[in-house]
Formats: structure tokens, C-alpha cells, sequence
């Protein structure tokens, strides 16, 4: 076996978008995700919708060779993986005075959370344009700026549950959003909301939205027609 590939700290978290091919076999799935959580890895199933893919897994855990395995068990089941997303769960450098538990929250949650069906994902970056330029900016006026933008998701305590994953390095962005809301509309509030925001209506870019449903496997492989061989 390799010697495990693991981030000095926090964990390794991958998003796979996938279509459900012919030879997509359901009890070969299960296998795949069970091994991942048998091993101490967390993994939501989430039937998408839209044309960009029929299901996807977001998996985290401590070494990217089971990440990798999980992936390889996948295929192997029938699955063909339309797109993925790479990064690592982190405690942003404008968040270092948050308490313990806030940190470890950020460093290691617990997932999906309860009562939260509504799920999206999309990368981002923030610009580096000749006029606007996150980069140049002084530390503390990035900050402030995260810290307004962090004011205005607070209004959504109770309806949304969002992880940011670093990904600088690792994929084409910088950063992976995952949102879990209670309602659809829920997601589509707090993007348009937050999007007034200077750290956002300045400097972000966006990449492709993945909407869905979080769902035990049963429920997510039911939805999408994938059955057992």
C-alpha cells in the first residue's frame, strides 16, 4: 500500500459529477461508497439536476489515496465521472481569531447536515484584472472586506450551511462553495444576496453551478435509474 497522502492539516475533499452509463451497476456503487465510509470517510450522495450530470459524490477524508480509490470504485461500477473538483478544507488567513470549535468545523465538519436538502456547488476565484486586483490590495482591506461579506451570510444562519474548500494549486480555481439549504430558493438567496457585496461584486469569478438534491444513496441511485446488475 502507498503511504497515505495527507494534508498537514484538516482534510482532502473531492467532488465528482457523474452520468449513469449502460453498464452502470447500482450494488457496485454501494460497494464503492461503502468501502469509503468503512474506512472513516464521509460521502453525500446528490442526485443533480439539469443535463450536466445525473448524480454526484462529495467525498471527504484524511488521505487522497482512498479519495482516489473511491473514485477508481466508481468508474469501475458503470459510472462515467463528467467533471470533478479538488481541494482541501482549510481556516481562511482572515478567519484566525474564531474559536477552537469554529475552526475544527471548518477543518473537519460533519456531513450533510440535517434537514438541508438543497445542495449546490461552484468554484471561485477572486479577479487579478488590470483594475481590480484582490492581490494588490493591503491585508487589512481584504479583510474588511471578507468581514462584511461574512456579516451579510450570517443572515442566513438556520437556512444555509455553506464549506469553503481551498483549491489554489490543487484546480483551476481557488476556492470550492458547497451550499446545503432548506429550501431550493435558499440557495438562490444567499448567492444573489452576497453578491452585492464588495469582496464578491468586485473581485470574484465564478464558475459552473451543479444543483441538486442530498439524498441517501438508495434515494440518489432510485432517482437517476441506476440499478443493480
Amino acid at each position: 500500500m502507498s503511504e497515505p497522502a495527507t494534508p498537514s492539516e484538516g482534510l482532502g475533499v473531492l467532488h465528482l459529477f457523474c452520468k449513469v452509463g449502460p453498464l452502470a451497476d447500482a450494488d457496485a456503487v454501494r460497494a464503492a461508497v461503502g468501502a469509503a465510509e468503512s474506512s472513516g470517510d464521509q460521502v453525500v450522495s446528490v442526485a443533480v439536476l439539469g443535463h450536466k450530470a445525473d448524480l454526484a459524490f462529495m467525498a471527504l477524508g484524511d488521505d487522497l489515496w482512498r479519495l482516489r480509490g473511491l473514485q477508481t470504485g466508481l468508474t469501475q461500477a458503470g459510472l462515467e465521472v463528467v467533471d470533478s473538483y479538488v481541494s482541501l478544507t482549510e481556516v481562511s488567513e482572515y478567519a484566525a481569531g474564531l474559536p477552537d470549535e469554529m475552526k475544527e468545523a471548518r477543518l473537519r465538519p460533519v456531513l450533510p447536515p440535517e434537514g438541508k436538502p438543497a445542495w449546490c456547488f461552484y468554484p471561485m476565484s477572486k479577479r487579478r484584472g488590470e483594475h481590480a486586483n484582490w492581490f494588490t490590495l493591503p491585508f487589512e482591506e481584504r479583510r474588511d472586506l471578507m468581514l462584511e461579506h461574512g456579516t451579510s451570510g450570517r443572515n442566513f444562519a438556520g437556512r444555509i450551511v455553506q464549506l469553503i474548500t481551498a483549491s489554489t494549486g490543487v484546480d483551476d480555481y481557488e476556492w470550492g462553495v458547497t451550499l446545503f439549504g432548506r429550501r431550493p430558493d435558499d440557495l438562490k438567496d444567499v448567492v444573489y444576496t452576497l453578491r452585492y457585496d464588495e469582496a464578491s461584486a468586485v473581485y470574484a469569478e465564478f464558475g459552473i453551478f451543479y444543483t441538486g438534491l442530498v439524498g441517501s444513496l438508495d434515494e440518489v441511485l432510485d432517482s437517476v435509474g441506476c440499478r443493480a446488475g
